[in-house]
């Protein structure tokens, strides 16, 4: 009996479906300004250098425009009854400016509050009607107050969006592959940046030889050569930044080798003039070189920032994934585990339609330049509210929330919501999907691990092809959300137990 004391109070705090709302809400609250601030302002071709910059974003309480022109609230229950989307105003500031030759910007006109799109709105969100009200005022609007709530209501559908399981991002994982017969040791991470998903590893061949491969450049690279036009030009900083253990750099001493005896490859330059023919052949030096760089800031590891600045940071970073690849060849290391928990990462709605809204707004930037520009060509003096469609970011939006499918090719992302019984409903709310193809065996990944006790039920899943790749969070599950980088660093600066790279080095 005490147990169900336990559980009661549990409840009290926590309902079925928080970690969905939770996502959600910090979605709107922080998630939507942060993607506004990445992308800062539109650029376009009008004389003049006109720009459009973006200030704050707010994102109204749900509403419904009537055939006579009139704005009014909508409940949830209207919205069920009339096949309307439950959604909600997004408005964004614009400031037009004129950049000048030298850099000078110039504010053109007042800061304007622009109606950007409509925004689905989960039910119980801090943006619903719903949110704070006692069971009478639920009951009043129609609602049970038993509904977990948690889904969205998309032209009168209820549509639960369903989190994804991932691999991790921005941690480093060895694995031993076989390729033609042969066993290559490879250390990887999955780069991730504002959306931008880059898969970057560090190999160790048979023959000792160590390659690199990343996104902007086809095939692989030497590691060594990367390695100086990041920055590392002598030998001995090539060591240091790998290891400095006697076992370790005599793996290493054949490459550097190699690139001298081979390649002719000494300072920075000869190693970007190398990346600048693969990248760009048939081009002008300095352009090789220009494209090079480039191509290393923002498609080589790209967590780790995509200014000059940064490449020797990633620098250091490669050379500590060269470390894991030999440290995994010599024995020194063992695979890491993919189906081990602490590896993997869930994606939960404000996650997802986090992913979705920057696709969209993305579109909605380049809608913005091309009226823009347009305007210039019609000779009319440009504005803002003309230049701004709002269905291009509602229909994208709503569109995929409507289909299923998503961003990055995912498909059945949201779902009809299920009412065959109350705990239907509650199940597909709590439920998990990993991206791995339903064809294959894959039996590691749907078999039960040690580490899903207390976070995954272990009995309910699917029979058929979807056993163990369709899970369910446990009863009592929370799920923790991700604290920002740069706040731990920062206090561990503070209290001076770690330097920055560059007094480092």
């Amino acid at each position: 009996m005490e147990s169900r004391i336990i559980v009661d109070s549990f409840f009290k705090e926590n309902s079925l479906v928080k970690h969905h709302i939770d996502s959600y809400n910090k979605f709107i609250e922080s998630g939507i300004q942060r993607i506004i601030d990445e992308a800062g302002l539109v650029n376009t071709e009008v004389k003049g250098g006109y720009k459009v910059k973006f200030g704050k974003v707010r994102v109204g309480k749900p509403i419904n425009k009537e055939a006579d022109g009139s704005v009014k609230e909508i409940t949830p229950m209207e919205a069920r009854i009339r096949n309307l989307s439950y959604s909600a105003p997004v408005y964004l500031e614009m400031t037009p400016i004129i950049g000048g030759e030298d850099d000078t910007e110039e504010i053109l006109g007042d800061t304007v509050e622009v109606y950007v799109g409509e925004l689905p709105v989960m039910l119980g969100s801090k943006a619903c009607h719903l949110y704070g009200k006692t069971r009478e005022e639920l009951i009043s609007m129609g609602e049970d107050p038993e509904d977990p709530l948690g889904y969205f209501i998309v032209n009168g559908s209820e549509k639960a969006v369903v989190a994804q399981e991932d691999l991790i991002p921005n941690r480093i994982l060895c694995e031993k592959v076989t390729k033609s017969g042969k066993t290559v040791y490879i250390a990887k991470v999955f780069s991730t940046r504002h959306g931008f998903r880059a898969l970057c590893t560090v190999e160790r061949h048979e023959d000792g030889r160590l390659n690199a491969t990343f996104p902007g450049m086809s095939g692989n690279i030497p590691l060594i050569i990367l390695m100086k036009a990041l920055g590392a030009e002598n030998d001995s900083d090539i060591f240091k930044m790998i290891s400095e253990d006697p076992t370790i750099t005599m793996q290493l001493i054949a490459n550097i080798l190699e690139i001298r005896e081979e390649h002719n490859i000494i300072t920075r330059e000869d190693a970007l003039e190398y990346i600048g023919k693969r990248v760009a052949p048939g081009q002008p030096k300095e352009y090789r070189l220009k494209r090079a760089e480039t191509i290393l800031c923002n498609y080589l590891l790209p967590h780790m920032g995509v200014e000059k600045e940064d490449l020797i940071e990633k620098c250091i970073f490669l050379g500590r994934m060269a470390k894991n690849a030999i440290e995994l060849y010599l024995g020194l290391r063992v695979e890491d585990d993919k189906d081990h928990y602490a590896n993997k990462r869930l994606k939960l709605a404000g996650d997802l339609m986090e992913d979705l809204f920057r696709y969209s707004f993305n579109q909605l930037m380049k809608d913005i330049k091309y009226q823009l520009e347009r305007q210039a060509i019609r000779n009319k003096s440009p504005s803002i509210q003309a230049a701004v469609r709002s269905d291009v970011l509602t229909e994208r939006i709503r569109h995929a929330m409507a289909t299923g499918n998503w961003v990055g090719g995912r498909t059945g992302v949201s779902q009809l919501l299920d009412r065959t019984s109350y705990l239907a409903t509650v199940s597909q709310l709590r439920r998990l999907v990993s991206p791995l193809s339903r064809s294959q065996p894959h039996f590691e990944a749907r078999d039960l691990h040690a580490t899903q006790w207390g976070k995954i039920c272990p009995s309910e899943t699917p029979e058929g092809p979807n056993c163990g790749l369709v899970k369910n969070i446990a009863v009592m599950c929370k799920v923790t959300t991700d604290e920002d980088d740069e706040k731990v660093l920062n206090l561990l600066k503070k209290s001076n137990l770690v330097k920055s790279v560059k007094e480092k080095y």
